[in-house]
């Protein structure tokens, strides 16, 4: 049972973290397209990872600092907006998922093909 209240609660932080992160005044973390891919929270609720997805990245490094910079304030307005007895400490990772998967799409799409095997030989 404790699980799904910890999955609800990821949730919820995805959830709150995604639309904080659009009131971010910073031009640091104004990058680009910025998706919340995922959090994690230790069962004591003292620490949320959060996971990020950037299209159109520029400077991964400045982007991590202004998220640093950020995350008291995003922290204290996730506490007010979810009513939890800890208020999870905030950490910024960035998912590299969805480019993993388009470069592994992209070089799958550029295979030549097109040469025959030994004619005759019709097995796989």
């Amino acid at each position: 049972m404790a699980s799904n209240r910890l999955s609800r609660i990821n949730e919820d932080i995805q959830r709150v973290i995604a639309s904080l992160l659009r009131n971010v005044k910073d031009p640091r973390v104004n990058q680009g397209l910025i998706s919340v891919t995922g959090a994690e929270t230790t069962s004591d609720l003292r620490f949320s990872k959060i996971f990020l997805s950037v299209m159109g990245l520029q400077d991964e490094k400045e982007l991590m600092k202004g998220l640093k910079s950020a995350s008291g304030y995003m922290r204290r307005e996730l506490g007010a907006q979810l009513n939890l007895r800890y208020t999870p400490e905030l950490v910024f990772e960035l998912d590299k998922s969805i480019e993993h998967g388009a470069r592994i799409n992209e070089i799958l799409t550029n295979l030549d093909l097109s040469s025959n095997p030994e004619e005759g030989n019709d097995t796989f």
